[in-house]
């Protein structure tokens, strides 16, 4: 499986809230927080319900990332697995989404019942 492109993760970077879509029926996006790591791009789930979009992902790992200008993105997913990976993830998202508001958030990103739950994201 291929990363994303060079543009895409740049957006990624750049960006603070993208849309995802999982699955190929149409439906909503829900926005979601992104995050780079070593040129790769990763996303979790605050709420795991079960008709969320990560339990989507588990029935088909194809969907949609929609990043700033509306453009929209073919995706696969893959779990996001190893101690080392998750700590920089969990190191990504407290610089990244460093505000006052976002503090509650991050945190809660960095509980293993939540770590679990993360996704890489790549090209379709």
């Amino acid at each position: 499986m291929a990363t994303l492109s060079r543009p895409v993760v740049e957006s990624v970077w750049e960006g603070k809230m993208f849309g995802i879509r999982a699955g190929i029926a149409p439906h909503r996006f829900v926005g979601i927080w992104a995050v780079v790591v070593g040129n790769r791009v990763f996303v979790r789930t605050w709420n795991d319900k079960a008709t969320g979009w990560f339990r989507s992902f588990a029935k088909d790992r194809r969907g949609l990332l929609q990043i700033p200008a509306g453009r929209e993105v073919p995706i696969r997913v893959r779990v996001a697995k190893g101690d080392r990976l998750l700590r920089s993830i969990d190191a990504a998202y407290k610089e990244k989404y460093n505000t006052p508001g976002s503090l509650k958030y991050v945190r809660g990103f960095a509980t293993p019942r939540r770590r679990v739950k993360t996704l890489e994201l790549l090209r379709r």
